[in-house]
C-alpha cells in the first residue's frame, strides 16, 4: 500500500478515447438538458414513471452539483457516474462511478477487449459479434499522476491497491488519476472522478469486436457508404425494368 501521495501534474490530452458496448448511439437525458442544474427536478419527473431513471437517479445524488455536467455530448461521462459496476474496477469498489479513457484509440481497444474476453469466457458464451461505439474526448486538468510508479496500483491482477489509493484520493477532493495501462504496453489512461475533468463526448469509430467463444479474436471498424440520392431508380425507371 502507497505510503505517500502520487503528485499532481496538469494533464493536457487534446483526445481521450472510451469504448463503450452499443448497439447504437442513443442521446440520453443529459444532452437534453442545458443547465445540470435542472437535472434533479427532470429526474423527479422523468422517473415516475421510468424505473431505469430512478435508479439512475439515485446514483446522481452520489454526483456533487457543482462538477455536475449537461447538453451535447455529456450523456456518454454523465453515465459512467450513474451506471455503476457493483464489481468494482481498478480505481473504484462499485459504490462510486469512474470516467475512464486512454490516450489513444490502440489502448482504449486493448483495455475494453481485456474485460469482454473475461466477461464473455465467464459465461461461456458461443461465438458472436459485440458492436461497440468510440467515443472521443478531451481533458486539461490536474491529475494524480502514477505513471511509470506505483506497481501495486498498476497490479494487472489485483484491484486492491488502486482502490484503496482511489478511496484516499478522492477523500482528499482529487479530480483523478492518469496512469500506465496494464493492457497495452506503452499506453495511458486516466481515471477522472468528477465529470467536469473531461470535455464532453463526441461520436468517433464505430467497432465490432468478433468473439470466436475463446477470445475476442479480431477487432473491425464499421464506416457507414453514403449513397447518393441519384442511385435510387425512378418510378418510371423501375416500370420499364421490370416490363
Amino acid at each position: 500500500m502507497p505510503t505517500e501521495r502520487p503528485p499532481v501534474k496538469r494533464i493536457r490530452w487534446n483526445q481521450a478515447y472510451r469504448i463503450v458496448p452499443s448497439r447504437f448511439p442513443p442521446v440520453g437525458v443529459y444532452d437534453r438538458i442545458a443547465d445540470p442544474a435542472d437535472l434533479d427536478a427532470l429526474f423527479a419527473i422523468e422517473a415516475l414513471t421510468n424505473p431505469r431513471l430512478r435508479e439512475e437517479a439515485g446514483a446522481l445524488k452520489q454526483v456533487p452539483q457543482e462538477h455536475r455536467i449537461s447538453g451535447p455530448g455529456s450523456t456518454p461521462v454523465m453515465a459512467a457516474f450513474t451506471h455503476l459496476n457493483p464489481e468494482g474496477s481498478r480505481f473504484s469498489d462499485g459504490t462510486w462511478g469512474v470516467f475512464y479513457a486512454a490516450h489513444s484509440v490502440a489502448t482504449a481497444v486493448e483495455e475494453t477487449v481485456y474485460h469482454r474476453e473475461r466477461f464473455l469466457a465467464a459465461t461461456a458464451e458461443p461465438a458472436c459479434d459485440i458492436q461497440m461505439r468510440c467515443y472521443r474526448t478531451s481533458v486539461d486538468s490536474k491529475l494524480h499522476d502514477i505513471r511509470g510508479g506505483w506497481a501495486t496500483a498498476h497490479d494487472p491482477a489485483s484491484y486492491v491497491a488502486s482502490v484503496t489509493l482511489a478511496r484516499e484520493l478522492r477523500a482528499a477532493d482529487s479530480s483523478g488519476i492518469v496512469y500506465d495501462s496494464a493492457r497495452h504496453h506503452g499506453g495511458e489512461c486516466l481515471a477522472a472522478f468528477h465529470p467536469d475533468v473531461v470535455a464532453p463526448c463526441v461520436q468517433a469509430q464505430h467497432l465490432v469486436y468478433r468473439w470466436d467463444g475463446t477470445r475476442i479474436a479480431q477487432v473491425l471498424e464499421v464506416n457507414e457508404l453514403k449513397r447518393s440520392k441519384t442511385d435510387k431508380p425512378s418510378a418510371h425507371n423501375t416500370r420499364q425494368e421490370d416490363s
